[in-house]
């Protein structure tokens, strides 16, 4: 089978939904599928190769380009040459850098825009992705997030294609939009989903979360769990101090505030003097001010020297990073539709614990190689470090399960298979099925 992904990027950051359509698209293509990754608004940011010829392959609806015709009418005529220099990768990425910049109106207006594609501003736009993809002629098109359902129809009609359409964190952005964008959005994205042939959420939590949320059917959003490439993950050897670490976006709903106040909780009334804080991630132009903010905290009590900063590691950095680990958290504070990190941290035998919420429960459930906490309550994080911290046979026995459990359970060809499997429900290119599991 030929196999599209449309895969928007960040152009300055990691994203879960960016690393799962690139492990997925190079293992499809390891098992001999033909599977290609079509970059959407920015360029995709990855910790691991990318899947070959990703580099030569334009990016649709280039974020200056959508930016401007939503602006200025005379642009949207403008010549093709023009609009193609205005789609650089690095003239993308410095525009992510200061995207911080857009105005949540401007947002709403735009994803609006998006989810009726077809009679917007940006039907070039589209016209000049079918041509592309006629030339591609794939069976199957994937849609890397389900603010991508508006493309949905055109695509169908235009190429004959099945549509599988990913569930990925949507909820969060759409709640985020001022009116009246927020309702009117949520209301055209349960329309438009209806012209993909499968809806996948990464988790049973974010699937129930978001049939609810759009009022469709039971069952209507299957289950394929996220997976990663997990040779490079090694087992964790700490060396030095006790660490407790955090990988993720440097921002509030990642859960940093949470994570800080349990660091300084766990110092000042648990006694772990030695006991180091470690926090990688991305960190963008728009995330400073709130990382000065936590550093500014941490110096107020007398702990700015217990702890590490690390922003935008590459993939060595990152497994060297998690192997130095004793315990390690993301106290997300919004319901978090996964978590590749604890993925990564699991993998390298270290234990985790987190909220008591989101896919977080189910994730730990699978793998044993974690705990959790309720969420929201800094001091309870900080006592289940504690117990952990002062129970060396406890930790390394889950850190071993969960480690087990995740390379038996998370691997890319894992998600591939069970990706597979639906794909040739679909085309009819096979008789199995999906069974609705992680």
């Amino acid at each position: 089978m030929k196999i599209t992904f449309l895969t928007p990027g960040t152009g300055s950051y990691y994203c879960g939904a960016c690393m799962r359509d690139n492990v997925l698209a190079k293992e499809l293509c390891h098992q001999g599928e033909d599977a290609a990754i079509l970059p959407m608004y920015l360029p995709l940011v990855l910790d691991e190769e990318a899947l070959p010829g990703l580099e030569d392959t334009p990016i649709f609806f280039g974020g200056i380009n959508v930016f401007l015709q939503q602006k200025i009418a005379l642009f949207r005529r403008a010549p093709d040459w023009l609009h193609r220099s205005l789609n650089s990768a690095g003239l993308l990425r410095w525009a992510a850098r200061h995207s911080h910049m857009t105005s949540p109106r401007e947002h709403g207006e735009m994803t609006l825009e998006m989810l009726n594609v077809e009679t917007s501003r940006f039907r070039g736009e589209l016209d000049k992705l079918i041509d592309w993809l006629k030339r591609e002629n794939p069976d199957v098109i994937c849609l890397s997030t389900a603010l991508q359902a508006g493309m949905a129809e055109e695509l169908k009609a235009a190429l004959e294609v099945r549509i599988v359409l990913f569930f990925q964190g949507e909820d969060t952005f759409l709640d985020s939009l001022t009116e009246p964008y927020r309702s009117r959005c949520w209301e055209r994205l349960a329309q438009r989903l209806s012209a993909s042939d499968a809806l996948v959420a990464p988790s049973r939590f974010y699937a129930d979360f978001m049939r609810e949320r759009l009022g469709l059917a039971a069952g209507s959003i299957r289950v394929i769990a996220n997976g990663l490439h997990l040779d490079s993950y090694s087992e964790a050897v700490p060396d030095g101090p006790q660490a407790v670490g955090y990988l993720a976006r440097m921002c509030r709903v990642k859960g940093l505030e949470q994570l800080v106040d349990a660091f300084i909780f766990l110092k000042k009334e648990l006694g772990h003097e030695d006991t180091r804080l470690k926090i990688a991630g991305a960190m963008t132009e728009g995330d400073k001010p709130f990382v000065t903010k936590m550093q500014g905290r941490l110096a107020k009590a007398g702990l700015g020297s217990s702890v590490d900063w690390s922003p935008n590691l590459d993939h060595d950095e990152k497994v060297n990073f998690l192997r130095s680990l004793s315990v390690f958290s993301v106290p997300a504070t919004y319901p978090e539709a996964f978590g590749l990190y604890l993925i990564e941290a699991m993998a390298c035998g270290v234990p985790v614990v987190q909220p008591q919420s989101a896919a977080f429960p189910e994730i730990i459930e699978a793998t044993g190689g974690g705990l959790c906490v309720p969420p929201n309550k800094p001091e309870a994080l900080a006592r289940t470090w504690h117990e952990l911290l002062q129970d060396d046979a406890r930790r390394k026995k889950i850190g071993r399960m969960g480690r087990a459990n995740t390379l038996e359970k998370y691997q890319a060809l894992v998600m591939s298979e069970k990706f597979l499997a639906l794909t040739r429900e679909l085309t009819g290119a096979g008789s199995a099925g999906i069974d609705g599991s992680t």
